[in-house]
């Protein structure tokens, strides 16, 4: 684990980007016919949303990523409109990512296809970026596509040369029990900082109580945070009891990205002063802001 001595650096978000196309039906959906839907089309991918929320939190953070050709101009806007600064490489033959995503209420369904996020390499995150970093964000979705668990391990050892915190969102149960429970630990076991939803929780550590899980996960990084939904939000650190923070109600209308909003809240309080109490409470007001708009990304 990182000695956690360097706060107030610049945060380097390094992972997915994507097209997301948000579908919100309006009655079920019926086969063979149209259903009347509510779409939008948005910025998306787990590591660009949580750049995106830390810039409109005003905190100083870098997105490197991979994009297709054709809109990295776009995404660039887009990223540098919300305070980041944004490391887009172009993937020659790939086009960037694109998600559609089906709202039902608090759950939904995402048709995934990984595009240019297949050609980022560790290689993009140069030593000058690492070099004015005081954190590292990554996501579950660097072992799939990308770096893998190889170029992952490498990011991970060079920040830590640094001193650099290194935070990770698993960013998807399907997924992670598609790659495999015990190589996705094996791969990010030595990441810091884990933010993880309740089903990701108790499969990275094998106990279905969400309690038990995050104090084994916070044993395991040094700081862990698992979400309950709307329920409340648990924080440890290795060694010291668990806490539990209320979440308040919220009006909601597209539970996208709200795991990729309570990290970037949670990094950007808990950077400044260390306490994962007010930084859990600051993680679940950005999260609420994010499941009352459409799409992963803050308003402009």
């Amino acid at each position: 684990m990182s000695d956690l001595r360097r706060p107030g650096d610049r945060i380097v978000c390094f992972g997915d980007i994507a097209n997301d196309v948000v579908v919100d039906p309006r009655s079920p959906i019926r086969p063979d016919t149209d259903t009347p839907s509510h779409i939008r089309h948005t910025g998306g991918g787990s590591a660009a949303n949580t750049a995106a929320w830390l810039g409109f939190l005003g905190a100083p953070v870098d997105l490197v990523a991979c994009v297709g050709i054709l809109d990295a101009a776009e995404h660039a806007d887009r990223l540098r409109g919300h305070g980041v600064v944004p490391h887009l490489h172009e993937a020659t033959g790939l086009e960037t990512s694109t998600i559609v995503i089906v709202v039902e209420g608090e759950q939904r369904t995402m048709l995934t296809d990984r595009g240019a996020n297949r050609a980022l390499s560790d290689e993009h995150l140069t030593d000058a970026l690492l070099d004015a970093a005081g954190y590292l964000h990554l996501t579950g979705y660097n072992l799939l596509d990308g770096p893998r668990a190889p170029g992952v391990g490498r990011v991970i050892a060079r920040a830590h040369e640094r001193g650099i915190v290194v935070s990770m969102n698993p960013g998807s149960a399907g997924y992670l029990a598609d790659y495999g429970v015990d190589a996705f630990v094996a791969a990010t076991e030595d990441v810091d900082l884990l933010v993880a939803n309740a089903e990701e929780a108790a499969l990275l550590s094998g106990l279905d109580d969400s309690a038990e899980a995050l104090l084994a996960l916070a044993e395991r990084h040094g700081i862990a945070v698992v979400t309950q939904g709307p329920r409340s939000v648990l924080v440890a650190e290795r060694g010291s009891a668990p806490h539990e923070v209320q979440v308040p109600a919220a009006r909601l209308l597209d539970p996208t990205g709200a795991g990729d909003a309570m990290a970037a809240g949670f990094l950007n309080s808990w950077r400044v002063d260390r306490d994962v109490v007010r930084a859990a409470e600051a993680g679940i007001l950005v999260a609420a802001q994010a499941i009352q708009i459409y799409g992963g990304r803050p308003p402009f």
